[in-house]
């Protein structure tokens, strides 16, 4: 098992890794997604990639990435010096959309205390 430390500089190092490699890839359902997060197992095995979108159409994004994790995995391979590159998952991030429901609430909140 790796040292929380280690954990953390792979995480980022990972996270800057596969923004790149999105960015390259020419599938057009991936044109506008970002890498929001990663989470690595303690033993770096597995990670949980977030992602998020401009466009708002989820699945396709979701469905793209998991088309291309096979090229993104041998990417991520031969760019880190990693014993094993780590299985990749993909699940789309809520957190902005969530953001914004929040956000409208207060204001709706607000408005009412003004009337």
């Amino acid at each position: 098992m790796a040292s929380p430390q280690r954990i953390s500089r792979v995480r980022g190092q990972l996270l800057r890794e596969l923004s790149d490699i999105v960015k390259r890839m020419r599938d057009p359902r991936l044109q506008s997604v970002n890498i929001v997060d990663v989470e690595l197992s303690k033993d770096m095995s597995h990670a949980k990639i977030f992602v998020s979108t401009l466009s708002g159409d989820d699945g396709a994004v979701v469905e793209g990435m998991r088309k291309g994790l096979g090229f993104i995995r041998r990417e991520i391979a031969q760019r880190m010096s990693l014993r094993y590159a780590p299985q990749l998952h993909v699940e789309y991030d809520h957190t902005a959309e969530r953001a914004a429901r929040v956000t409208s609430l207060i204001d709706q909140l607000a408005e009412g205390q003004d009337d």
